[in-house]
């Protein structure tokens, strides 16, 4: 099989023996795989794959038609469209995982749409839900809003019932993040329209101090980016008069019986909305497996609105 492979820092397209599922795995025959930062980190080789994935194979999600069955694979047919969030490897024309990690494509999704979902929707959703407890008419601020993770956490807190602010840095970017249901401002702004109880930080350091400065009592911190920057000093004292909770989250290294787990939180409560068309995958760009390189390029030049997708055929 062909796939995306890390040479020197660089992508090259290079020839790799076609995976075997093993017990309780599927082979999926992937369509589209979402770009995300984890790859351009491992592309630096600066986020090393777990055990078990391949280590110079990027990509974190995955969409596709399931091609093979491992023993005692029961889940899917042959032939089903499956998506997924995994350790790595998904850049590539063929994939093997664990059955309890994949998720049925819901109906209405094209291929670039469904492989541009699993890993920022499970990750926004665990993060607001399952770690932050974001509940009906809070107030949620989402950091970074005009990428993927930013894009699937306005809409999920929106779906929620939470009022929801994201700062959005490219000006061009606003009006779409707006549409998606959120009241959108400068990031230098956000500490002036708090207080939050939740705030989804994608974007690190630079904007702890004002995260603690705009949190209501009681109110949450969910750490999942840091792109521009992983050091900040805190105030303690603010953390205790606030009863604050700052907390962290990264999907990739998980165990299984955990990823199984945001799996099915998500197919019982996230992937039913794209089914009726609630929810959405905005798709910013879309590269061919030859031209994995140049969609490296693109997602690193910054100011997207959505997603950046490699497609297979």
């Amino acid at each position: 099989m062909r796939a995306a492979t890390v040479v020197d820092n660089t992508i090259e397209i290079r020839e790799h023996p076609d995976p075997v599922p093993g017990a309780g795995q599927i082979l999926v025959r992937v369509r589209a795989a979402g770009l995300n930062g984890a790859d351009m980190l491992q592309k630096r080789g600066l986020y090393p794959s777990p055990p078990g994935v391949p280590a110079d194979i990027p990509g974190l999600e995955l969409a596709g038609e399931v091609a093979g069955l491992g023993p005692g694979a029961t889940r899917f047919a042959l032939g089903d469209r499956v998506m997924a969030v995994v350790g790595g490897g998904a850049q590539a024309e063929l994939a093997v995982l664990h059955e309890r990690e994949a998720m049925p494509v819901p109906e209405p999704l094209s291929w670039a749409e469904a492989g541009g979902l699993p890993e920022v929707f499970t990750t926004a959703h665990d993060a607001l839900f399952s770690q932050a407890g974001l509940g009906v008419g809070e107030r949620l601020l989402v950091h970074g809003a005009a990428g993927g993770v930013g894009t699937a956490g306005v809409q999920l807190g929106v779906a929620a019932g939470a009022a929801v602010t994201a700062t959005v840095r490219n000006e061009e970017a606003r009006p779409s993040v707006a549409e998606l249901g959120a009241h959108v401002i400068a990031p230098s702004e956000s500490a002036g329209h708090g207080p939050y109880d939740v705030i989804l930080e994608l974007v690190g350091a630079p904007n702890m101090a004002a995260n603690l400065e705009s949190l209501a009592v009681g109110g949450r911190i969910a750490v999942i980016g840091v792109g521009g920057g992983a050091k900040a000093e805190i105030d303690l004292l603010a953390v205790m008069g606030k009863r604050a909770r700052i907390h962290g989250s990264t999907l990739r290294a998980r165990p299984l019986e955990q990823k199984a787990d945001a799996a099915r939180r998500m197919e019982a409560h996230v992937l039913p909305l794209f089914a009726t068309r609630r929810l959405r995958v905005p798709v910013h760009a879309t590269f061919t497996l030859e031209e994995a390189a140049a969609a490296y390029d693109h997602f690193a030049a910054g100011g997207k609105f959505g997603k950046v997708v490699i497609t297979l055929g």
